[in-house]
């Protein structure tokens, strides 16, 4: 991210459950412009800006083996940051689902933090209900438990990119019910009510990118006036979560299977908010866990994401 000299140093706080891709986080932003620093201790981190200097944007790793950290304090020091910058500091909270975290300790054998005597499972209990109040508070979140370090490198990127240009980057993702909700989306749309391709011998096999289901989705009545009043909405809504400082913001779309409906539906939203000039990526949950295991147990997403650039 190229830094302009006379530009205000800029801060980002990156956090999260320990095991959740904190670290790859910080060499990323750092591969990106930023200067980086982990663990530094709170109270210390308004003296970074006592000087007044300019330079390049700054990422500090921060997390419960942080000295002096507790929720209270850094949603705090979050608080005394904006008054010194006079912008807010972005927040990024990396999420990831309590067995996926529990499956990356066991791998790396390490202990927990917060259970160093203890099982990693305790630890991780104990962490996510500390850290809940931060997730709150974060203006990024991103869950990365169907992630690799590759896909999350990606993420960020993107992220960033888009930020620097646009102000706030917007994902869209397609999901199957059965499968629960995506962690971390804003808003939700149902499209379990429109005409389902499933039950057409011919489209079973097919997903919502192939032409011939989408065209069999559109010509169901309900499909041009659902579509147009979720643009509408999404139209209305995120200019003005934009402009009470949102960094990210992600649109689900979900149906039984994640297969058809959904998909259609993402990627043809997906497009119409391209085209009023929003930066959008775009991630189809279900498809992606089928390239990885056809038979649909696959953990982790290959890297097939796709962006839309208005």
């Amino acid at each position: 991210m190229p830094q302009d000299p006379k530009a205000e140093r800029r801060l980002t706080l990156v956090t999260g459950p320990s095991g959740a891709g904190r670290s790859t986080a910080l060499n990323v932003l750092e591969d990106l412009g930023f200067e980086t620093i982990d663990n530094l201790p709170l109270s210390l981190v308004p003296r970074l800006f006592e000087s007044g200097e300019t330079g390049r944007d700054m990422a500090l790793g921060i997390d419960v083996r942080t000295r002096d950290f507790s929720p209270a304090a850094l949603v705090g020091l979050l608080a005394e940051l904006a008054n010194r910058l006079g912008a807010a500091a972005d927040l990024v909270f990396l999420d990831a689902a309590p067995d996926v975290l529990q499956a990356r300790y066991s791998e790396t054998r390490r202990r927990h933090p917060l259970a160093p005597d203890g099982t990693p499972e305790t630890g991780i209990a104990r962490e996510l209900e500390l850290l809940a109040p931060v997730r709150d508070h974060a203006t990024i979140l991103l869950d990365t438990s169907e992630l690799s370090p590759h896909e999350l490198r990606i993420e960020l990127q993107r992220f960033f990119a888009t930020n620097a240009a646009h102000g706030m980057a917007v994902s869209v993702q397609s999901f199957s019910y059965k499968r629960g909700l995506p962690r971390g989306a804003d808003v939700v749309f149902d499209c379990r009510f429109l005409d389902n391709p499933h039950w057409v011998p011919d489209l079973r096999e097919l997903t919502g990118l192939d032409a011939r289901v989408a065209r069999h989705i559109e010509q169901d009545d309900c499909f041009a006036p659902f579509r147009a009043k979720v643009l509408d909405l999404l139209l209305f809504q995120l200019p003005a979560a934009r402009g009470e400082g949102k960094a990210h913001f992600a649109v689900g779309f979900g149906c039984t299977g994640g297969k058809h409906r959904s998909v259609a539906m993402a990627e043809t939203v997906a497009d119409g908010l391209a085209h009023e000039g929003w930066q959008v990526s775009i991630r189809h949950r279900e498809l992606e866990r089928r390239a990885l295991d056809p038979s649909g147990d696959g953990l982790i997403a290959p890297d097939n994401n796709n962006a839309r650039n208005g």
